[in-house]
């Protein structure tokens, strides 16, 4: 793999600086003076509507970040990644989570191995398994069909299927509820389980290797659960015969270390594993999604997955100049780099989409919070941004305030649907519109504003004039589909990948490795002996753990004396 450009090397580099040194942005003067602007700066992608046209664009800047994509040749590292290229240099990997998506009959030859047909294997495999749980043919210990799936997993073993569970309900199984565990908090175990009917329940331990520290805890912590309830209500006797029967029924598998999977008890043949090129924050299309498979179905899984490779194809061949993924990649670079950004808002106007946010965080920020360039040298810039949001009015009430007047720039992306998933009415008004007006009042209002005519106007005391005035010029990109259905989840989940991928590529960055969750799990294993009285590992911490420590063990005593 070639050493990255230097984007602040470039000629669009500098083009961009002396642009930014002498725009005076200024939304009302642009769209006045361009009738055509709103229409210019809005692209289609997939069943996604995306309107650029209150973002700091003009066809100078639109000329310039097209200018840096070349110039960093995003269109190569692009290719380098569909082609199978191993372009995670730091762990000498492929990156091919759009594989996951690619349709049957497709073909992508890495080392030797045809990796779609591989993943089609494990797809339709998947896919029976689900069709079992959903028709009641598979069942627990006792014979009755399961009606609780709790999938146990972390980071993007947990935060994917999460979302895509709550986004997509109202096309789940109204006979299967899903549930998740994540935090090695025992109260999350607690929680998920004390209303559950052990002998319908469905664990799904999702780890690659079988061995991380969270889900392992929590899976023997569930084994144990269930174990002890059934021999509690006398369901199995407790031999080791019954208790093995009664965790082949009731636990699968995500993993590729098939050795642990039967270590555990787990039936070797429902484990369903992924691969080393799939990171897990782009893995919840593969087999870490099992759980929401089985709620939504092999048919609405395959729609999900279609608007994933819609969004991949739009981004593997359109130019760049109107590519949707890149253009939204390219505006956040500008915004970080060039306006000081620190911090990117997504909200969506869909209470579905609650955890939506949460989902990016982890995309965004995890795979483009990095300060090496992927050859090692050090950036000379800074990269990536805190993604955060809430949904719809619920955002309004909360941190609106700093997005009208507070100091800061930051960009925000609103994503509406035309159609709701319940369309209800109150006192004859369609409650959708009244919702859907706010989506489009926020945009407004944050492009152009209030002037201090305008709050004097309606009667206004000159004394707080000031504090009514609205500058405006706030960026924000608006994305709208016709529903929340499962192939427009799948596509605006691609899109974000690929606005994640061309920033990136633009910073010349591995978006694809991790290496900053490791430090501090690894310390953790360090520091545990030590709460648990071991003095050789209290004393090898700093001072400040190490006090830490102490006070929370007296916390502890002083908590089990009561």
């Amino acid at each position: 793999m070639t050493s990255p450009v230097d984007p602040t090397t470039t000629p669009a580099w500098a083009a961009l600086g002396e642009l930014r040194d002498r725009l005076s942005v200024d939304f009302r003067s642009w769209f006045d003076s361009d009738p055509a602007r709103a229409k210019n700066y809005t692209f289609r992608a997939g069943d996604l509507i995306v309107d650029l046209s209150k973002n700091y664009l003009t066809p100078e800047i639109h000329g310039a970040l097209v200018g840096l994509a070349e110039q960093v040749d995003l269109a190569g590292r692009r290719d380098a990644m569909f082609g199978g290229a191993k372009i995670n240099t730091t762990e000498n990997r492929s990156v091919l989570h759009t594989a996951l998506r690619a349709p049957a009959g497709a073909q992508l030859v890495v080392d030797g191995v045809d990796v779609v047909a591989q993943v089609h294997e494990v797809l339709d495999r998947a896919g029976a398994f689900a069709e079992r749980i959903r028709s009641g043919e598979w069942t627990g210990v006792t014979g009755k069909p399961i009606s609780t799936v709790i999938n146990i997993g972390i980071g993007g073993s947990d935060l994917g299927p999460v979302m895509v569970y709550e986004a997509l309900k109202p096309y789940k199984s109204d006979t299967i509820e899903c549930r998740f565990i994540s935090n090695i908090d025992p109260t999350d175990m607690f929680e998920k389980t004390r209303d559950v009917d052990p002998e319908t329940v469905l664990f799904i331990i999702a780890s690659k290797t079988f061995t991380t520290l969270e889900t392992m805890t929590n899976a023997r912590m569930a084994k144990n659960w269930l174990i002890n309830s059934l021999e509690h209500s006398g369901t199995i006797d407790g031999s080791s015969a019954q208790r093995a029967r009664a965790i082949a029924r009731h636990f699968v598998a995500v993993s590729t270390n098939l050795e642990k999977v039967a270590e555990f008890g787990i039936d070797t043949d429902n484990a369903f594993g992924f691969w080393d090129w799939v990171g897990g924050r782009y893995s919840v299309d593969s087999s870490v999604g099992l759980a929401d498979l089985v709620a939504v179905g092999p048919q609405n899984w395959a729609d999900f997955l279609a608007g994933f490779h819609e969004i991949d194809e739009h981004f593997r061949t359109t130019p760049i100049d109107h590519n949707v993924p890149a253009l939204m990649g390219l505006l956040n670079v500008l915004y970080v780099n060039f306006y000081g950004a620190q911090s990117h808002a997504v909200l969506p106007y869909s209470q579905y989409l609650h955890r939506f946010p949460a989902y990016l965080q982890q995309l965004t920020m995890e795979s483009n919070g990095k300060s090496t360039r992927w050859d090692s040298s050090a950036v000379d810039t800074q990269t990536g941004e805190v993604f955060w949001g809430e949904p719809g009015t619920n955002g309004q009430h909360a941190f609106y305030q700093l997005l009208h007047q507070g100091t800061r720039v930051i960009p925000a992306d609103f994503i509406g649907f035309a159609n709701p998933a319940h369309p209800l009415r109150e006192g004859g008004q369609d409650v959708h519109a009244l919702f859907m007006s706010n989506y489009f009042a926020q945009t407004k209002a944050l492009a152009f504003g209030k002037t201090a005519d305008e709050v004097r106007a309606e009667g206004t005391p000159e004394e707080i004039v000031p504090a009514r005035v609205f500058s405006g010029n706030r960026p924000t990109t608006s994305i709208l589909a016709p529903t929340l259905s499962p192939k427009v989840l799948g596509e605006l989940i691609a899109l974000y990948e690929h606005i994640t991928f061309t920033e990136g590529a633009v910073w010349g960055i591995n978006s694809f490795d991790q290496w900053g969750v490791e430090l501090g799990k690894k310390l953790a294993l360090q520091i545990a002996p030590a709460l648990g009285g071991d003095e050789q590992a209290l004393d090898a911490q700093d001072t400040s753990t190490r006090l830490l420590i102490e006070n929370y063990t007296s916390l502890r005593a002083d908590s089990s004396e009561r």
